[in-house]
């Protein structure tokens, strides 16, 4: 299976404030997403979807994105034999998907997250 790029996280200090520069500067539109995140639609076509969250303690600051993988355990397992390394997770998600944080070997935080069921 190929492995997509799905989604992009913005993580930040102040929603509000984030989410008026993008749609400032880029005309993306928000909507609810959970109590911690909003989500945005760059417009169509874009292909790839995106949110914006504040966790309410470190990383603050970061851009972050996912690739897709069919089962979580397994994209952990090959992202570390191919010399990265596990941060967070896996987590389950509300909506029967499950995320995990890995690093490159340089020690650069990405995503993996499954399909929606």
């Amino acid at each position: 299976m190929a492995s997509p790029v799905v989604a992009v996280e913005i993580g930040c200090r102040d929603k509000a404030k984030t989410e008026a520069f993008y749609a400032e500067a880029f005309g993306w539109r928000f909507s609810d997403y959970g109590s911690f995140a909003r989500k945005f639609d760059t417009g169509a076509g874009s292909g790839v979807h995106g949110h914006v969250t504040a966790l309410g303690h470190e990383p603050h600051d970061y851009v972050l994105f996912y690739v897709q993988v069919d089962d979580i355990a397994e994209g952990v397992d090959k992202v570390k034999m191919a010399g990265g390394s596990a941060h967070i997770g896996p987590v389950p998600l509300d909506d029967g998907r499950q995320f995990a944080w890995v690093k490159d070997p340089d020690g650069k935080l990405l995503g993996l997250i499954t399909p929606a069921p």
